[in-house]
């Protein structure tokens, strides 16, 4: 491993370059330009050659500025000199005449590799759990120079160059350093430091010079519709958080409560003449704001480097660099350490299932494919027009894995939200007969597909104790959220998103005909202890004609926001974390459009104000009581009530934490109709508080309730030593909570 172009190979014909080489170096097509430019020790002595465009004289100097040769132009823009023989390969600079004066610049061609064996090695093995930190553009101190320095892996390209405006995006000055067995290319640029902007320019193996590309490892890039990369320094923010990070080790995450605010930055506020909020200030509003109504997270809608604002960040080109709409790097970091010290975890939606093919990304990278399957079947995505990475390929899953690894590390980022795993697991996900490829034993799962996510998952967990990976996958697939060493994919949670369709298919039907769809509402229970499940209502389910939380239900006003609130309360209660997309939260009326704020003129009217009081509420309630979150993922944690009363539409059950714990129980009407004296079996004989109903009058309900309290009587029903008798508000959900001890 590890074969260059070495310092010091000896020239048997000579110090000067041969003509051939120097026409090459001009065009930019030569191999390897390090065995060209640069110190060359020869029998007379070392020679040192440079191409440098634009200039009228050329001498190399000493690092403190003494003459150390005189260059002579060769051929057009190409110099050579030479130096004293030596046993040291000489440390110089160039000085430069130009017709406007004399610079003293630093030669890339001076300098050795920074990249070494090993690095290639893991590379290769795709395991190289710190990859982030030697590709990209690494800004770093090398042979005693500041500079950048920047690698890239393109197998298949004839030559890469690093192009900006340092070198006024010219591919013949920064041509870079192959590394043969690798396919890395990597080249050191003195004097270069972060806001630098750069591309690479790549010839393919058939001569022909592509697009510009942006880094796959950009840590920053240029504010759309621009694609460059920009140079960032993401290794030396100064956190706060180390009291948060601990107590997040403490724990397993499925015991603790997690009731999630889904946001899509862009699009929650906006600033004057509807400019994008900066990272400061979204770390000014939204983070009190989620704090205020009792969250525990903040899921990001993806944040990673996007040129389409209409793909909602779905198809990233940069999974390294936090998109520039809201600024630069140090923002987000600030961003999530001021989550942290509100108490908020960020989660992160992430997207390895694919990429767009925009022509600066990484489809066809190095002039074939590379990142993406070879074979359009698994290559392609025929639902989105993009492309499908190849997880078979070693240095594309370390690609990913790194990507991973680098938010958790460089941004103290506290979850990966999954997206899209569906399509990752099967081969002939949304495709008809013959137009996907088999497995070897001739299935439809990805094989490929299936370990990159097992290894991705136990890196992470690996890597950051108490942070959690999360997967949106609508199928039956067995053992998402089951560890990889008892056969699962190693998730810490999944999206419900049965529970979710089936559930939001209840409350949209009119009241009278909810009763011929009461297994709606239960037949999830059936399943809902089978993975780590987390409850989603999603961006996905209030846009595409599919209207708002609040627009889906049936009835005049009263009754839709009514409903609402029966159906949160009946979220919150119900097995399982909780996710709620921004908006909802204080039930806006409209669709979900990325291009405009949420319409917070809503608030000035109460039944809004009475569903964010409400969210607020269901949330202090939930992380106060651990008999709604401890047992979320275990059956133990659930008991039914009242399973089968279609006729009325009331649903009621018990959700219990550990011994000690106090039970709450959960009682639904999902009629307009007031039940009175409605008798449920209860745990416990004694008095039993109504600390939640969702009809109480300060949320805009009609304030019909149970005074507060409820006496149950050792009477035995449904199974249970006590029962109650209830009056049951319309349309509404009541927690109640044990007082006796």
């Amino acid at each position: 491993m590890g074969k260059v172009a070495e310092f010091g190979a000896r020239d048997e014909d000579g110090w000067r370059a041969k003509a051939a080489d120097i026409e090459a170096i001009a065009s930019a097509r030569h191999a390897d330009p390090f065995a060209i430019l640069g110190p060359h020790l020869t029998r007379a002595g070392w020679a040192i050659r440079a191409f440098a465009p634009d200039v009228v004289a050329v001498r190399a100097v000493t690092r403190d500025g003494a003459p150390l040769a005189e260059f002579v132009r060769r051929s057009g823009d190409f110099f050579e000199a030479l130096a004293p023989k030596d046993s040291e390969r000489p440390a110089y600079r160039l000085e430069l005449t130009r017709a406007d004066g004399v610079e003293i610049v630093d030669d890339p061609y001076a300098f050795g590799p920074v990249l070494g064996p090993l690095d290639e090695h893991l590379l290769v093995e795709g395991a190289h759990r710190q990859l982030y930190m030697r590709l990209g553009a690494q800004l770093s101190r090398h042979e005693g120079v500041d500079g950048v320095a920047f690698a890239v892996w393109a197998p298949h390209a004839a030559r890469v160059s690093v192009v900006g405006d340092f070198n006024r995006w010219d591919g013949r000055r920064a041509q870079m350093r192959k590394r043969i067995d690798s396919g890395l290319w990597e080249v050191f640029i003195p004097g270069l430091g972060a806001g630098a902007v750069y591309k690479y320019e790549i010839l393919g193996p058939d001569g022909v010079l592509l697009p510009l590309k942006a880094d796959p490892f950009g840590y920053a890039a240029e504010m759309r519709p621009s694609t460059a990369s920009v140079v960032a320094d993401t290794a030396h923010y100064q956190w706060s958080d180390a009291d948060y990070l601990e107590r997040r080790r403490q724990g397993e995450p499925r015991r603790k409560p997690m009731a999630i605010l889904e946001v899509h930055l862009g699009s929650w506020r906006r600033g004057p003449d509807n400019r994008f909020l900066t990272y400061d200030e979204l770390a000014d509003q939204l983070i009190p704001y989620a704090a205020d109504l009792g969250f525990t997270h903040l899921e990001l809608l993806p944040i990673t480097e996007h040129p389409l604002d209409e793909s909602w960040g779905y198809q990233p080109i940069g999974l390294f660099a936090p998109t520039r709409r809201h600024g630069a790097p140090d923002g987000f970091a600030r961003f999530v350490d001021r989550a942290h010290a509100a108490g908020l975890g960020i989660i992160l939606d992430w997207v390895p299932a694919h990429f767009p093919t925009d022509a600066h990304g990484l489809a066809w990278f190095d002039g074939g494919p590379l990142y993406e399957h070879p074979d359009p079947r698994r290559g392609f995505h025929p639902d989105w027009n993009t492309a499908i990475y190849d997880y078979g390929r070693h240095e594309v899953a370390n690609f990913l894995y790194a990507s991973a690894l680098y938010w958790i590390d460089r941004f103290h980022i506290d979850g990966l939200r999954v997206d899209a795993v569906a399509s990752m697991l099967y081969l002939d996900y949304s495709r008809k007969p013959g137009e996907w490829l088999p497995n070897a034993e001739g299935g439809n799962e990805n094989r490929d597909a299936i370990a990159f996510l097992k290894r991705a998952n136990e890196l992470v967990y690996g890597a950051a104790p108490g942070a959690v990976t999360i997967a949106e996958e609508s199928t039956a697939f067995a053992g998402v959220s089951r560890p990889t060493d008892s056969g699962g994919l190693g998730f810490g949670f999944k999206w419900n998103m049965g529970w979710m369709h089936d559930t939001l298919d209840y409350v949209s039907r009119d009241p009278i005909y909810r009763r011929w769809s009461h297994d709606k509402l239960t037949f999830g229970l059936l399943y809902a202890f089978a993975e780590n499940f987390i409850l989603p209502i999603s961006h996905d389910e209030v846009v595409h004609g599919k209207g708002s939380l609040v627009g889906k239900m049936p009835g005049d006003e009263w009754q839709r926001f009514a409903n609402v609130r029966a159906y949160l309360g009946f979220m919150w209660g119900h097995p399982g974390k909780k996710l709620l997309f921004m908006g909802q939260e204080f039930g806006q009326t409209t669709e979900w459009n990325v291009h405009e704020p949420l319409p917070w003129w809503l608030l000035d009217h109460w039944p809004h104000q009475g569903v964010q009081a409400l969210t607020r509420n269901l949330n202090s309630l939930y992380r106060e009581t651990p008999a709604l979150y401890a047992r979320d993922c275990e059956s133990e944690g659930f008991r039914w009530i009242v399973v089968n009363d279609d006729a009325q539409s009331v649903f009621a059950f018990l959700r219990m934490g550990e011994a000690n714990d106090p039970p709450v129980a959960v009682v639904c009407n999902f009629t307009p109709e007031v039940r009175y004296a409605y008798r449920i079996g209860l745990p416990l004989a004694g008095a039993w508080r109504e600390a939640l109903n969702t009809d109480a009058q300060d949320y805009g309900g009609s304030n019909v309730g149970n005074l507060g309290r409820v006496i149950a009587e050792p009477r035995p029903l449904h199974g249970l030593p006590a029962s109650a008798a209830l009056t049951l508000p319309p349309l509404a959900t009541l927690f109640l909570t044990y007082e006796d001890q």
